[in-house]
């Protein structure tokens, strides 16, 4: 059979999921040279689809390090990596469009502008090649390491540190960022932490430690954006002394309008205060 479906499109989003099969019954499916809004997408549907077929993911180790540099993207992905439902390897030079290759189709990704093409074909002879060789590269490429610890085990084991309120507010601060995107410039994971922390009057000591155990930062990168936000007038500290050594310090809000905002809206306040 031969035939060819193209979709025209705003979003990488819309091409993506007019392109991949919506049953984990079919073959396992190659996204080969993505762009890092294709990686970014491809972990959104996959998070979203209960029985979608594993994505095969072949890129540049440069092209994956950009993709997950956002910890949303990174810490989802590591879930997807645990389940098997997503695998990142990398290749020294992939094609120079994005391919998505199914059992059943190829389809070039081509962004112009601010407009998305999947430029389609289903030539059965033509499939099967593609299939071939790149099941063939992704076996003998290099697995792609991320760092980033899986979002499940970061909020298991913060409700587990620092309490269920805590984790609670943390994933309400997560799902607005996910929600609105321009609200996470300047915000990082640690950032988000502290004044999640802050607003719970946690000590510094012990979101750091946590923070530091799950993989997310070092006490000392915690510390670090800990003093940055108390010269910006968001949190500021009071000390707790104990029975041996120096005193702990307590975080709490500074600026009013973090404290009287919705947990929901604490990273879009906290971007107009610092920015």
């Amino acid at each position: 059979m031969s035939s060819e479906t193209n979709v025209l499109a705003d979003s990488v989003e819309y091409v993506l999921t007019s392109a991949l099969p919506g049953e984990s019954d079919h073959g396992p499916v190659y996204v080969v040279g993505p762009t890092s809004a294709i990686v970014e997408t491809l972990v959104t549907r996959t998070l979203s689809t209960d029985d979608s077929p594993g994505v095969r993911v072949l890129a540049t180790e440069q092209l994956l390090k950009s993709a997950t540099d956002d910890f949303l993207v990174a810490s989802n992905a590591a879930d997807l990596l645990d389940s098997g439902a997503l695998d990142l390897r990398t290749v020294d030079a992939p094609p120079d469009n994005s391919l998505v290759v199914t059992d059943s189709s190829i389809i070039a990704v081509v962004t112009v502008g601010d407009r998305v093409a999947g430029l389609s074909t289903e030539d059965d002879s033509l499939v099967d090649t593609a299939a071939d060789t790149f099941a063939a590269q992704f076996t003998a490429a290099r697995e792609f390491s991320l760092r980033t610890p899986a979002l499940s085990d970061v909020r298991e084991s913060l409700e587990a540190a620092l309490g269920a309120n805590v984790r609670e507010e943390f994933d309400a601060v997560l799902t607005s960022l996910e929600t609105v995107q321009d609200a996470r410039a300047g915000l990082d994971e640690v950032t988000i932490s502290l004044l999640v922390a802050a607003r719970n009057e946690v000590l510094l000591y012990d979101v750091s430690k946590w923070g530091e155990d799950v993989g997310i930062a070092s006490k000392a990168t915690f510390s670090r954006t800990k003093t940055e936000l108390e010269e910006s007038g968001l949190i500021k500290t009071e000390k707790v002394p104990i029975d041996v050594g120096r005193p702990r310090l307590r975080l709490d809000l500074a600026d009013n309008r973090l404290r009287e905002a919705d947990v929901t809206d604490l990273a879009a306040v906290a971007r107009d205060l610092l920015y």
